[in-house]
Formats: C-alpha cells, structure tokens, sequence
C-alpha cells in the first residue's frame, strides 16, 4: 500500500496568482509560503484570520513563482 503525506490544507485554482496573492492580503489574509514555482506552474500558501491553512495555485508559470 503506498502511502500519502498527510494535508491539512484545501487547494484553489486561480489564473492569476500575483492578484490572488494580494486580495488574500488585503483581507487579512496571512502568507505562510510565499509563491514558489514548481515544473507546469506555481503556488502559495496562507492562512486565514481563523488560522485555517489554504494553498492557491496555477497551472501557468507567472512571475514571481519561480
């Protein structure tokens, strides 16, 4: 059986994840990794003002993810 890391987080698609980004801060939005680029695309992570942990990413390689 193989086994699966654990995710304590809930993934959203955006197109834009610079805009994203910002509009998270903007509403108190807290960054805990900032946007990182992975081979097809990109992501970042950041929690709410509850504490509950998401994670945003993007299937096209935008600045500022790499």
């Amino acid at each position: 059986m193989m086994e699966h890391e654990e995710l304590n987080y809930v993934e959203l698609p955006a197109c834009d994840i610079e805009a994203t980004q910002k509009k998270v801060q903007s509403a108190s939005g807290r960054i805990l990794k900032a946007g990182f680029g992975f081979p097809g695309g990109g992501r970042f992570h950041f929690a709410d003002p509850g504490g509950n942990e998401f994670a945003v990413w993007t299937d096209v390689e935008a600045p500022g993810t790499s």
